[in-house]
């Protein structure tokens, strides 16, 4: 099974992106992706259209960050979404012995933090709201995981 690919669309009305390059970066997105279209109280969604600047804390320089998704409802609310495993939206267990492993999972876990704080100022800057989803926020739903 792919876990990455181009997503093609099933009702091109209710996506506000450009509808040829819709990519899937997991499973878990492009099952985001499905729900999107067939849930009759989204309006519209698109899907790496929101990009946010923000100042990464493991190097102090500025970065762009690509939300994976942006959905309107039918009641006007507003959400930009992230789609991440559960375990990479909590700090890494502390190492007894540090490797690179363990490294990169820190600073994975802080870069995250980083584009998470400056989503959610700029999602309330705006009146929206900014949600990390994991996979049990999947699964309460609805949406399948493959």
């Amino acid at each position: 099974m792919t876990y990455k690919g181009k997503y093609t669309l099933k009702f091109p009305g209710k996506y506000t992106g450009d509808k040829d390059k819709i990519q899937y970066r997991s499973l878990w997105e492009r099952q985001v992706f499905r729900w999107c279209e067939e849930t009759s109280i989204i309006k519209y969604w698109n899907s790496e259209t929101v990009i946010i600047p923000y100042i990464c804390k493991t190097d102090s320089k500025a970065h762009r960050y690509f939300v994976d998704l942006k959905v309107v409802f039918e009641n006007g609310k507003t959400f930009l979404i992230e789609i991440k495993p559960d375990k990479e939206t909590k700090p890494p267990r502390k190492a007894k012995i540090i490797t690179e492993a363990y490294v990169k999972s820190v600073l994975t876990y802080i870069k995250n933090q980083s584009k998470w704080e400056a989503a959610d100022k700029y999602a309330k800057e705006r009146g929206w709201e900014f949600q990390v989803w994991t996979e049990k926020t999947l699964k309460n739903l609805g949406i399948k995981i493959l």
